[in-house]
């Protein structure tokens, strides 16, 4: 059986992962106490035949109860119950500015005061243990619902393997570096399409764009050490049974020399049989 513990930060989009799950065939329970957990467990096992693959969200909304998440792991973790954890994260002022639009109350609004901002820094304290221990994180902060289900069903469809499975993200650093990167790379220092205007209204999954970076003399050097460094090290990160790595590559808008590079790493890694995914998270930014 497949099962996966749900959590992170009130607001970052956990009840639209839940939905992404579903749509791609797992049972979801929104909610349930950490203690439960453990109990849910064995139920699910009892019907495996037809609950194969089990989401649970469990967050802070459980109040006091949510204090027994790790006690809940453990004893997952002492029955040799396998499982995973996925951690939804978003930044402080994305949440803030979420809450305010929705209106909602934050779960630990009212220990506060009703202070939002302080609810959400609360929380995130309250949860670094969790981050620090989840098997995949996602940040949310500049992500479109449509590539959050993209992303869970990347992670997801052919997680039976165990495989470390490798993710590739472009971004522009003008709208932030990607809070779930593990490696980031800066690639600003290369040749730059954009001063051509020809080329600046393209992408760099656009031939002529990709031409352009990739058959610059800077670029085959970087190229060469950016390919021997994650070759090196993937199979360091697997040995440490490190369930997703996260590449992130950034020039300054995430429309051109990083998206060529990202998508590179990641036709790369396919050909070498390795489980990866690439989203360019802000091409199509203007």
């Amino acid at each position: 059986m497949e099962f996966v513990v749900v959590t992170g930060l009130s607001g970052a989009g956990k009840t639209q992962a839940m939905h992404a799950m579903e749509d791609i065939g797992f049972f979801c329970v929104d909610n349930l106490p950490p203690a439960l957990i453990p109990v849910f467990y064995d139920l699910c096992v009892k019907s495996e035949d037809i609950m194969g693959r089990v989401a649970v969200v469990t967050d802070t909304r459980g109040g006091e109860l949510f204090k027994s998440f790790f006690t809940a792991m453990e004893a997952l973790k002492h029955d040799k119950k396998p499982y995973k954890i996925l951690f939804l994260d978003a930044s402080d002022n994305v949440l803030v500015r979420r809450f305010k639009e929705t209106r909602r109350k934050h779960p630990l609004s009212d220990d506060l005061n009703g202070s939002l901002e302080q609810a959400v820094k609360l929380e995130r304290e309250m949860l670094k243990p969790m981050r620090e221990s989840s098997d995949y994180v996602i940040d949310t902060s500049l992500v479109s619902p449509a590539q959050l289900r993209s992303r869970i069903a990347q992670l997801f469809l052919n997680s039976a393997e165990d495989s470390l499975a490798v993710h590739c993200i472009s971004f522009g650093f003008k709208y932030g570096v990607p809070m779930e990167s593990d490696l980031v790379f800066d690639v600003r220092c290369l040749p730059n399409p954009f001063y051509d205007e020809n080329l600046r209204p393209l992408t760099g999954l656009d031939a002529p764009v990709r031409d352009y970076v990739m058959e610059k003399e800077e670029t085959k050097g970087f190229v060469a050490r950016f390919t021997d460094m994650v070759d090196y090290l993937l199979p360091l990160y697997a040995k440490e049974g490190k369930s997703q790595l996260v590449i992130a590559v950034g020039c300054t808008g995430g429309h051109h020399r990083s998206v060529a590079l990202a998508q590179y790493m990641h036709d790369h890694l396919v050909q070498k049989g390795v489980r990866a995914s690439v989203t360019h998270r802000d091409m199509q930014k203007h």
